[in-house]
């Protein structure tokens, strides 16, 4: 009796879904994950070990760091749609600054091995990333820049400017989240009462005033600008 001979299919694989940007960014998966944090949450702590990169969905990050004696100084103030502690991707091993929620935040951390993928295979996300480290490292350009030649109260200006997110396009701008002068005293090395003095002098000139938060008005350029 003849064998059956059995007949031979072709499978087709599964097509690979296109890399789309903004839904990478916006939803959990393979290797990322979504976390919400309450204001004033610690997010992650100076030392704790650098496992990933997080993207900042909504809300607002202060980066800050402690030295031996318990004093503070904040290093950064971040919103929407920055990215920190990509020192990993560098070989980091551990958090160099204490990550802190300002306001209700929403954290997209995305594992290591996995950013790194992604950085080699998707063209879209490196572009943006690179986009973020070159405006990251000509801010900290600046901030040097503003720290050694400015007085104080340009750069309070600059400072609060820059934390209404002055200039960023398809961004929110004006109402700053909660903060206090102690911490705008650090970010800028001024003393409380130096930040309080400059600080009614500007509402005086209208160029900041309180209203459900510190508003901002971008007349305080002017500030900034003038020699």
């Amino acid at each position: 009796m003849p064998r059956a001979i059995a007949k031979k299919t072709r499978t087709t694989p599964p097509r690979k879904l296109p890399f789309d940007l903004r839904v990478f960014l916006e939803t959990a998966g393979v290797a990322r994950q979504i976390v919400k944090y309450r204001r004033c949450e610690k997010i992650h702590s100076q030392g704790d070990p650098a496992k990933g990169v997080k993207y900042i969905q909504k809300g607002g990050v202060k980066l800050s760091v402690i030295n031996e004696e318990g004093k503070e100084a904040v290093v950064a103030m971040l919103g929407a749609r920055d990215f920190f502690g990509e020192g990993c991707l560098a070989g980091q091993p551990v958090c160099m600054a204490t990550a802190t929620a300002m306001v209700p935040t929403s954290v997209l951390f995305i594992e290591k091995n996995e950013m790194m993928r992604v950085l080699h295979t998707e063209h879209a996300f490196s572009d943006l990333f690179i986009a973020h480290m070159l405006t990251r490292n000509m801010r900290v350009e600046e901030d040097l820049v503003d720290q050694l030649f400015n007085s104080s109260e340009k750069r309070l200006a600059r400072t609060l400017l820059l934390l209404a997110r002055y200039g960023k396009e398809d961004e929110p701008q004006g109402v700053l989240p909660k903060i206090s002068q102690e911490t705008l005293a650090g970010m800028i090395g001024a003393t409380r009462s130096r930040v309080n003095f400059f600080m009614n002098k500007f509402k005086k000139l209208g160029f900041i005033k309180y209203n459900e938060g510190l508003q901002v008005n971008t007349s305080l350029l002017s500030v900034v600008l003038h020699d």
